[in-house]
């Protein structure tokens, strides 16, 4: 399986990753014996880096992949966001020094392990100059607990240039799709530039260009998608037009219509790494064939006609960016 250099680390990575925020719950039930099983099912077929979080489960994602990497530890790369703390309910605390290091240990403790290849403040933390919070994860590479950091939402290029005059920054993390194009405004040139992995989470709009939903009726009751603008009504009716069109396009090379938007993720310029969140075989199997999905020139010309400027009802980075200014 091709591997492509984790950013500005050493290690070397599968082209995507396995995201497993959705085997803790968050969109609907999981069953732990099946998420182990597809755990392992992306490491047989090339995919070796996982991203998880403390905040996942308060926990019990950390545990569940702690079974999955029982014995196999050093075919892993893991990647762990440090989630945030919110006191008042409203504060979102993600880059102090006791935050970072407590998450850390912890993260260490639930899976197992005596150092994380990567860990990531959540996002850009509104009270805390960036140069700290780097700083303080810098501290976790010095003492051994981490090989690398890196930094997931709020990130402007500027920000990010400030922190690299602290330590180097191997990622950064943002959601990234045919659904949420923010980032190609800046965040993927500045990636570039810095020579770091972008890692683009909830790369299938969260389920709905994987073509799992036909209507908000599919929707399970209290999936958090339900709170989701994208699905909402009216707005979920045009997205569900350019996801028929774009399955439409896939059945003709032969795949799910999420293999198909998965390599649209890779083929953008720089390394663009998407980590679809699967908790199931089944659709870690439909995922895995973008790996080996060659897309000509033309066929980018024609996914990006079919939707050109993300889906309706898209206003998640509005917040992220008043975050990142209020630095």
């Amino acid at each position: 399986m091709k591997r492509v250099k984790f950013g500005t680390s050493d290690l070397m990575v599968s082209p995507m990753g396995l995201g497993c925020m959705s085997m803790s719950g968050c969109y609907g039930a999981q069953d732990d014996d099946e998420c182990v099983a597809t755990i392992h099912a992306a490491l047989d077929g090339g995919v070796n880096l996982i991203d998880t979080s403390s905040n996942y489960g308060k926990g019990h994602n950390h545990q569940l992949i702690a079974r999955a990497i029982k014995g196999k530890r050093d075919r892993f790369v893991i990647h762990s966001k440090l989630g945030t703390v919110r006191p008042d309910g409203k504060t979102q605390v993600a880059g102090s020094r006791e935050h970072i290091r407590n998450s850390t240990e912890g993260a260490l403790k639930r899976l197992g392990i005596d150092c994380l290849d990567a860990i990531c403040i959540s996002r850009v933390d509104p009270h805390i100059p960036v140069e700290d919070s780097v700083g303080f994860m810098a501290e976790m590479v010095k003492e051994g607990k981490t090989r690398n950091i890196g930094i997931s939402k709020g990130l402007t290029p500027e920000l990010l240039d400030r922190a690299w005059k602290v330590h180097p920054v191997a990622s950064m993390q943002d959601e990234y799709s045919l659904f949420v194009r923010v980032p190609e405004e800046q965040l993927l040139g500045a990636a570039r530039s810095h020579g770091m992995a972008f890692m683009a989470f909830a790369p299938l709009g969260r389920g709905i260009l994987a073509g799992l939903f036909g209507s908000r009726a599919d929707i399970p009751a209290g999936d958090e998608r339900l709170e989701d603008a994208r699905y909402a009504p009216g707005n979920f009716e045009a997205n569900a037009k350019m996801v028929k069109a774009l399955s439409d396009m896939a059945a003709e090379k032969g795949v799910a219509v999420s293999a198909l938007v998965l390599a649209w993720v890779m083929h953008q310029p720089g390394q663009v790494i998407p980590i679809p969140s699967s908790k199931s075989r089944r659709h870690l199997e439909q995922n895995i064939k973008a790996l080996d999905l060659a897309l000509s020139a033309e066929d980018i010309s024609r996914i990006n006609a079919i939707c050109p400027k993300g889906a309706a009802g898209d206003s998640n980075h509005a917040q992220n960016r008043a975050g990142a200014a209020a630095q």
